[in-house]
């Protein structure tokens, strides 16, 4: 479901529309960061922290991430294709 225009995690990411994302294991990245955060809600994801998340979208560099929650809600608003 899409949030409305208030939600606290809209914070200008207008650059994220349209993007091609890729669905996969944080630990299957391509970069050497021990974690990462969503960049709509900031929740972290790794591979080496017990409660971070381990899977998600991801930017087709592995550069940025957004959790399947954050996806769910704003996957219509942005146009988001996914690479199969």
């Amino acid at each position: 479901m899409e949030k409305q225009e208030d939600d606290w995690r809209l914070q200008g990411q207008e650059s994220w529309k349209n993007e091609t994302l890729v669905y996969k294991n944080y630990s299957d990245r391509k970069t050497e960061t021990d974690h990462d955060h969503c960049e709509f809600c900031m929740n972290k994801f790794s591979d080496t922290i017990s409660d971070a998340l381990n899977i998600g979208y991801t930017t087709q560099d592995d550069y940025h991430w957004i959790c399947e929650e954050c996806f769910a809600d704003f996957k219509d608003r942005f146009n988001w294709t996914i690479k199969k």
